[in-house]
């Protein structure tokens, strides 16, 4: 039986689901939000939790009150309990492009807005919101952590607002544990300055902040399975069990989680790959919260 919600912290529920519990996966399309239920590298039944197209999606981890899932679409900003039936409730009108946990245990929200804004959204222990507009970049297409990928390079987060921290054509980030960039000349990682992984089209990159990583360069799937070095030769190629490119990448509790063009989502809890076709296309991205 697992324990009560309210008796263990944040830390303790990933350890719990990752050994024995419940983590859903919930996948942003342009039809919707399709929820993937997993328990380790175990692929189970799956649903449309929300039916307005989502251009991304989070999860935000809290102390107090349920954890919440979080989409940004073309209407502005909707989330949801994290549960069993998840109603997802518009936050705002201001239409979003990209959504994530803001870190820190701040209990925010970081939001880029079409508008070319990027807001930190905090939630009290209930569903109440406060937003701040903490500057703009130039096109805005994704957010992770502190860091936002832009058009015109790489932003991060700060107290006093957003600071340009160098790299172009950036179409991804992570900003967990070591800082990544996807960008359109190859992936990095910060050291003395942006290192190179590897040259070429880098479109996703995803971390769990604890030396492990994917990313997608030139098509490739190339994986990081831990240690402090980050150079080219700490990467290797991994291959999914179907011929499909990898668009989504996520990391929940203890597993990786990758989603293709074609709408199968794949799993590796550190045995390999298990794969189940979900249906879900126009893939945008995807975030796992521990559910059990």
């Amino acid at each position: 039986m697992a324990p009560a919600e309210d008796d263990i912290s944040i830390d303790e529920k990933r350890v719990y689901a990752g050994s024995a519990g419940r983590t859903d996966a919930y996948v942003a399309t342009g039809t919707g939000i399709v929820r993937v239920s997993l328990s380790a590298d175990k692929i189970g039944a799956f649903d449309m939790v929300a039916r307005d197209p989502a251009r991304d999606v989070a999860v935000l981890a809290r102390e107090s009150g349920p954890d919440l899932v979080a989409a940004a679409t073309s209407d502005g900003l909707a989330v949801a309990a994290v549960g069993d039936d998840p109603a997802f409730e518009s936050v705002d009108d201001d239409p979003a492009v990209a959504v994530c946990a803001a870190g820190g245990g701040s209990g925010s929200l970081l939001v880029a807005r079409e508008d070319d804004g990027t807001e930190r959204v905090a939630v009290d222990g209930g569903l109440a919101f406060d937003s701040t507009r903490l500057g703009s970049v130039a096109d805005p297409r994704a957010v992770d952590g502190p860091l936002v990928a832009a058009a015109d390079g790489v932003y991060r987060v700060v107290d006093s607002g957003i600071e340009d921290v160098g790299l172009d054509d950036a179409r991804d980030v992570a900003g967990s544990g070591m800082p990544l960039a996807a960008t359109g000349s190859g992936l990095y990682w910060l050291g003395n300055g942006w290192m190179t992984v590897r040259e070429g089209d880098a479109e996703a990159v995803a971390t769990d902040g604890d030396g492990h990583a994917t990313a997608v360069v030139d098509g490739d799937l190339l994986v990081h399975d831990g240690g402090s070095e980050w150079g080219e030769e700490t990467w290797s190629a991994s291959n999914l069990p179907v011929d499909e490119e990898a668009v989504a990448l996520g990391y929940g509790a203890g597993v990786a989680v990758v989603v293709t063009g074609a709408g199968t989502l794949c799993v590796d809890a550190g045995d390999g790959w298990r794969h189940q076709v979900v249906g879900a296309r126009d893939v945008a991205g995807v975030a796992l919260a521990v559910v059990e």
